[in-house]
């Protein structure tokens, strides 16, 4: 696997439109390669930003969030949500490399992946590409983010191993890889977390990832979403009193 990182302007709330960006930075992209983009620059061409000044920002979570937990129950000061089906600090809002606003996610991240998608379909005349839209996570009890996939398209996300055998013929009963959450984990350790302003980057070489040249559907969606009750942190998840958002 190889991954390049794309170093672009700033980006700021006066863009209107990812494939400006993309006309600019990307050049070329092969088949069977995945284009991966960070939410935050997704959001800003979508205008999905808000000034800090005159914003409340717990009033953005609510709004933004199925659920939430006040920021005060935290140590750092953060609401912990869920948002679009995903356990997200702040529901996904954001303001750094932000020039003095707030960014929230994409209204419909998966969407924004398939535009996209189709976007690099026709510009470059390639049919197995796949499109990744990420943002940061944190893990329980570890320093350090992670990334996630807060949308895809044109790849299948998990491999499944559920009834298949392990090295000594034991059948696995639950194991499934997330590729979508893995690949935008790889992407973002060379496309950083800070000032580095590489917000695309461009991974090939992927024999492990099945491409598809057609949008997920809503059953391929469901597949990756488990609920709070058949969740394996469900002891601690029903543990707390959720808020409800307006999501």
């Amino acid at each position: 696997m190889k991954i390049s990182s794309v170093k672009t302007h700033k980006i700021t709330s006066k863009e209107r439109g990812i494939a400006k960006i993309l006309d600019k930075y990307l050049k070329d992209i092969a088949e069977y390669s995945v284009l991966v983009v960070t939410s935050k620059v997704v959001a800003i061409c979508e205008g999905r930003i808000a000034p800090i000044e005159g914003s409340d920002k717990d009033q953005l979570i609510e709004e933004e969030s199925q659920y939430f937990l006040p920021r005060s129950e935290n140590p750092y000061n953060v609401s912990l949500t869920i948002t679009q089906g995903i356990l997200a600090a702040t529901a996904g809002i954001d303001e750094s490399n932000a020039d003095g606003a707030y960014v929230l996610w994409p209204v419909d991240a998966v969407k924004s992946a398939n535009e996209i998608r189709a976007y690099l379909k026709e510009r470059f005349r390639v049919k197995n590409v796949g499109v990744i839209i990420t943002d940061s996570k944190t893990s329980p009890l570890r320093w350090g983010v992670t990334s996630m996939a807060i949308g895809y398209s044109g790849i299948e996300p998990l491999r499944n191993y559920i009834g298949t055998p392990d090295l000594f013929g034991r059948d696995f009963k639950f194991e499934k890889l997330n590729i979508a959450d893995s690949l935008a984990t790889a992407a973002s350790v060379v496309m950083g977390e800070g000032s580095e302003q590489t917000p695309l980057a461009v991974i090939t070489e992927v024999p492990f990832v099945e491409f598809k040249d057609q949008d997920p559907t809503e059953s391929e969606l469901e597949s990756l979403k488990i609920s709070i009750e058949e969740d394996i942190f469900a002891p601690l998840m029903k543990s707390v009193e959720w808020k409800k958002g307006k999501k």
